[in-house]
């Protein structure tokens, strides 16, 4: 049976996590939207936190074992200060973080220490496609095995820092299945677009478009091997640090509308007491509480390899997002008038928050 107590370990990382977001993290979360840029001290010092590190063993670089559990509870922390700043440090997680849950040995000595062992860089990956039937299972951009080769065509959108990135992980269809392959930067016939995304949230985090024509990478970078590798472990992964961060957004919302409302008067009382508002906020803690559980519950099945975990991990994931949703847009509504003006940090909540339904891909640690 699994435990809803941390260890000692565990909490002093979502501690460490936690003041990081509230002191760091949200007070430079507007200005880095209006801007478009999270300042990079910042970024370097939310990596130098340890999270990736302490999922990472000493043989690779880093000083831990890897938990879902663990990866959980730190990225809701760290969401719940700003989800384009969380986003942004654990972005070279996309690149590690498969590597090391289905990677051969020889790309996890390669590659690995490169990421664990030096300054924050931006290592990504490739997954999210621009149409509207997106599904992870079944992409368009393809995969062909050429002479020890593998030919990689198609285009993928919302790639973070891939105008910089040392190197990425594309994931592509071969054969039905989809699977990663690295791909080194500067490869021939890869290409990302001069213009980042224009979204309606997460702007401080730069995402590009990326276009892939006959891009040619030796069958070594094929993620696993000759022999591929369990993709819907790579998806689990995604998909619970998507919905630890949903919950994340979803409790900073709450917790501004709440304490917003008990401060603010209408007809000499505290809105607050207003039924209407009261039940709204017990409303959103029931949800948050509910998807929060379930996020918990998948990350364990993970970590102890039961047969239903894949299926608890989307579970929690829709019904994050979905959660996410309701709850920052209720968080606006507390607040009235106040919480469409960007005074308050509601909206972007909001903005954010409806940025999940797409977010798979985006956060794995």
């Amino acid at each position: 049976m699994y435990s809803f107590e941390p260890s000692e370990e565990q909490q002093m990382l979502v501690d460490a996590v936690g003041k990081y977001a509230i002191n760091d993290l949200r007070p430079a979360a507007h200005e880095a939207e209006e801007s478009r840029e999270f300042p990079r001290k910042l970024v370097s010092k939310g990596w130098e936190l340890g999270l990736l590190q302490a999922s990472t063993p000493e043989a690779y670089g880093g000083f831990g074992e890897r938990s879902a559990v663990t990866c959980a509870l730190a990225v809701e922390e760290m969401a719940f200060g700003d989800l384009a700043g969380a986003l942004a440090v654990m972005t070279p997680s996309l690149f590690a973080t498969p590597i090391l849950l289905t990677g051969s040995e020889e790309q996890k000595q390669e590659y690995l220490p490169r990421v664990i062992e030096g300054d924050w860089a931006p290592y990504t990956a490739a997954l999210i496609e621009y149409r509207f039937d997106f599904d992870p299972n079944a992409l368009k951009t393809t995969a062909k095995a050429s002479a020890g080769d593998y030919i990689l065509d198609g285009e993928k959108a919302f790639v973070p820092f891939a105008k910089d990135a040392e190197a990425m992980i594309v994931y592509a269809d071969l054969d039905g299945i989809t699977q990663g392959f690295i791909v080194p930067k500067n490869s021939a016939g890869l290409t990302i677009s001069n213009e980042r995304e224009n979204l309606m949230g997460l702007n401080a985090l730069p995402m590009y478009r990326v276009k892939l024509d006959t891009v040619k990478v030796p069958a070594s970078n094929r993620l696993g091997g000759a022999s591929g590798h369990n993709f819907e472990l790579v998806l689990a992964s995604m998909r619970i640090a998507s919905a630890s961060a949903a919950v994340g957004v979803a409790k900073a919302s709450f917790e501004y509308a709440k304490n917003y409302a008990k401060e603010r008067e209408a007809f000499g009382v505290k809105i607050a007491q207003k039924q209407a508002i009261a039940f709204m906020l017990a409303e959103m803690a029931t949800e948050i509480e509910a998807m929060r559980l379930l996020t918990w519950e998948a990350a364990w099945k993970l970590d102890n390899q039961k047969d239903d975990a894949a299926t608890e991990a989307y579970l929690a994931f829709t019904g994050a997002a979905d959660m996410a949703m309701m709850v920052t847009d209720r968080g606006v509504q507390i607040l009235g008038g106040h919480g469409y003006i960007r005074e308050h940090p509601v909206e972007l909540f909001m903005r954010n928050g409806r940025g999940f339904a797409m977010l798979v891909g985006l956060a794995i640690v």
